[in-house]
């Protein structure tokens, strides 16, 4: 259950991309010094090497083969592709509604993608989106430049902030997306994960096909409840409203059990899909949350 504020874009997605060039992206180019290769890890399938086996290396590039001959595990090592093509699949499900009025978690989802989207298409490479909304999903075909990164912000404004619908299933994005994507792609998967069960499964497969990166956005207040006495609070999922008393202790300790079985659950069926994942406060700055994900990349890459 959450408070959920609602607020129609005002500025145009030359002027959001005009920002975000100056704001975030210009500083990423000087904390990263162009090494984006730790975020953008390339799916290439031009082998450049054979070594032995590692902890933390991707047993998708075992060499079964060479590991039977040597009795000992071996994994490829590939050159990464010079055209990288990077798939969004974006929950514009009423929940990313969340948040501050300035900062909600859909303001974020916006920046993060674009900002992404620029970096990858100023190297030439091409970007395309899922967009899933619990009603249907619409995809947007990958494709390079400037332009496209203002197409993606330009649709997601306006698929965004609708009415209160069904519960959010991600299964159904994540099942599009096997569906629609055929090429080895890589795939960011951007949702606050408030989500009916069963997406483990096609994730997983997803996995298995692609090199998938979970992007998890969440505000401070949807696990730490403010004390502000009898308020009325709504499903941000289905408009279902109830009354509570933030002062009730008992109440209080419930919700932050609640929150973090919760947070327990979502760690675990990442793990169990095989992806990677990393978790984006709307509360954080925008570029220390990037360079934060490329240095985990690259240590996990060891």
């Amino acid at each position: 259950m959450s408070a959920t504020t609602t607020s129609a874009p005002t500025s145009t997605p030359e002027r959001i991309l005009r920002r975000l060039e100056w704001k975030v992206i210009r500083r990423l180019d000087g904390a990263l010094q162009g090494g984006y290769s730790t975020l953008f890890y390339g799916v290439g399938l031009d082998l450049s090497d054979l070594r032995e086996y590692q902890p933390q290396d991707d047993i998708r590039h075992i060499d079964w083969n060479v590991t039977a001959r040597m009795n000992t595990l071996h994994v490829r090592q590939y050159l990464e592709d010079r055209e990288l093509t990077t798939w969004f699949l974006l929950d514009l499900s009423r929940s990313m509604s969340f948040g501050r009025l300035e900062r909600q978690k859909l303001a974020v989802l916006v920046d993060f993608v674009a900002t992404l989207a620029r970096l990858l298409t100023r190297g030439g490479n091409r970007v395309g989106a899922i967009l899933y909304d619990t009603l249907t999903t619409r995809p947007i075909p990958a494709r390079a430049g400037r332009n496209q990164v203002l197409r993606l912000i330009r649709d997601l404004h306006h698929e965004a902030a609708g009415p209160a619908r069904t519960a959010t299933d991600l299964s159904v994005l994540l099942n599009a997306a096997l569906g629609a994507i055929k090429r080895r792609s890589l795939l960011f998967l951007v949702s606050d994960f408030i989500s009916e069960p069963g997406w483990e499964r096609p994730l997983s497969l997803l996995s298995r096909r692609h090199e998938v990166i979970a992007v998890r956005l969440w505000d401070p207040q949807e696990s730490q409840l403010p004390d502000v006495g009898f308020i009325y609070v709504e499903d941000a999922e289905t408009g279902e409203q109830l009354p509570v008393d933030t002062g009730d202790p008992v109440f209080r300790r419930d919700f932050l059990r609640l929150a973090e079985r919760r947070e327990s659950g979502l760690q675990e069926g990442l793990t169990r899909a095989g992806v990677e994942a990393y978790s984006v406060s709307t509360r954080e700055d925008l570029v220390r949350a990037i360079v934060r994900m490329a240095a985990l990349r690259k240590m996990r890459r060891r």
